[in-house]
C-alpha cells in the first residue's frame, strides 16, 4: 500500500465530506476512494470514519489522524515546492555562465 497515496485519499475525503466527492476531485472511482481509506484503516488498525448511507463523520481516531496528515501533506508540498525552486535557479545559473561565457 502506499501510504502516502492513502493519507492523500482520506485527507480529500474529509476535506470533501463523502467518497463521491473526493473521488470526483482526485479523478477516480468512488470504489477505489472508498478501497484506499479501508486499506489506511487496516494498516493503522483503526477505525477513521464512521460511514451511514447518508454520511460519514470522524472518529477520535480520525480527527487526530486527519490534523496531523493534513500539517504533514501540507509540510510535504512546501518541502516539494522549494527543492522545485532551487531546481529551477540551479538551471537559469547554468544558463546563465552558459550565455556569459559565450559573450
Amino acid at each position: 500500500m502506499d501510504k502516502l497515496e492513502a493519507m492523500r485519499v482520506f485527507c480529500k475525503v474529509v476535506e470533501h465530506g463523502s467518497f463521491a466527492a473526493a473521488a470526483d476531485r482526485l479523478g477516480q472511482s468512488t470504489s477505489a476512494v472508498s478501497r484506499w481509506v479501508a486499506q489506511l484503516e487496516g494498516h493503522l488498525q483503526a477505525r477513521l470514519l464512521n460511514r451511514t448511507t447518508r454520511r460519514i463523520s470522524l472518529t477520535e481516531s480520525g480527527r487526530a489522524y486527519f490534523e496531523r496528515a493534513t500539517q504533514l501533506l501540507l509540510e510535504l508540498d512546501e518541502v516539494e515546492a522549494s527543492a522545485s525552486e532551487q531546481a529551477v535557479q540551479a538551471a537559469l545559473s547554468k544558463v546563465s555562465t552558459l550565455l556569459l561565457d559565450n559573450h
